[in-house]
């Protein structure tokens, strides 16, 4: 601090009390000065004084970039040739295998039961969809064999959701085309039956296209086409607000991402949370949910340097 300077024929001694208007917090800040007639300074001038309690503390910023957050220009987020031939097997799987049961429909004029199970399949799949979605979310980590790679991916989208709507189609949907492919061609392979392959075709179809459908739980009903906004809107895909949900604390509900008609049972019974008691007290892990969210689940807010980037 210093002692404010001396001036000839300034006013008598005084001290006055200077206020600060910030609007922060308030301070005192003592100024003095003394008349003078000489342009010898006294010893005995009192200093500028700041009262230490009543000085404005203002928090330390530390700002830090998370290298792993994914970017619009991603490479991550972009498809492959093996993804887009994986998708090509799937969907061709797909439809070998909707064609077979059409036919055999056609050549026993029978109708009603492969569209029964049809419709059964596409029921089911939504439940698989939730009971897969919950266990990844709760159970493992990225170490996990087989499944390790989807539960680091799913947590990952817990705390970037709107990067699955920068995701490319194939993309997307490569890793549940893989398991469509080898699970369904044996099937159409061997079996013949159109009652048991319009089931396989529907559900094992809705399974693969579940994370196009969560894609589309993400996006803005501005840049959705038409006939999806009609589709979640009358119940028939997963609505926007239904998947909203999930992503809000705990995390412990609407698992369900094909068309969301088993989430209000399975979370107004409390299905999810007795498993995971029964998991609990026969294994003695917690799931995920039991606990407060890992830094990793917290959502971040896409920035707008973010779309820039792009």
């Amino acid at each position: 601090m210093y002692s404010l300077p001396q001036h000839k024929y300034t006013p008598n001694l005084h001290h006055k009390v200077c206020k600060n208007s910030s609007p922060f917090h308030p301070f005192r800040v003592y100024c003095s000065t003394t008349t003078n007639t000489t342009s010898t300074p006294k010893s005995n001038v009192k200093p500028l004084v700041i009262e230490p309690g009543l000085v404005p503390v203002v928090p330390r910023v530390i700002t830090t970039i998370d290298n792993h957050r994914p970017m619009n220009n991603d490479t991550s987020l972009q498809s492959t040739w093996s993804h887009r031939a994986w998708v090509t097997f799937g969907c061709t799987t797909l439809l070998v295998s909707l064609g077979e049961s059409i036919k055999g429909a056609m050549d026993l004029n029978m109708w009603v039961e492969p569209i029964i199970a049809s419709w059964v399949g596409y029921i089911l799949a939504d439940l698989g969809s939730g009971v897969y979605h919950w266990a990844i979310d709760n159970y493992g980590d990225g170490s996990t064999p087989i499944v390790g790679a989807q539960i680091e991916a799913f947590q990952g989208h817990h705390k970037w959701p709107w990067t699955i709507t920068r995701r490319e189609f194939a993309n997307n949907l490569h890793a549940l085309a893989r398991a469509v492919t080898f699970i369904v061609l044996p099937v159409v392979l061997v079996c013949h039956d159109p009652v048991v392959q319009g089931f396989v075709g529907v559900c094992s179809g809705c399974i693969m296209f579940s994370q196009q459908f969560h894609a589309w739980a993400h996006g803005t009903k501005s840049r959705l086409p038409p006939l999806v906004v009609a589709l979640q809107e009358a119940g028939v895909l997963v609505s926007r607000s239904q998947h909203a949900a999930h992503h809000r604390p705990p995390y412990n509900n609407n698992y369900c991402i094909v068309s969301g008609v088993w989430n209000e049972f399975l979370d107004k019974h409390k299905v999810f949370e007795v498993m995971e008691m029964v998991l609990y007290f026969k294994t003695g892990v917690r799931p995920r949910s039991w606990t407060e969210p890992a830094p990793e689940w917290i959502e971040e807010i896409e920035i707008s340097s973010q779309i820039q980037a792009q």
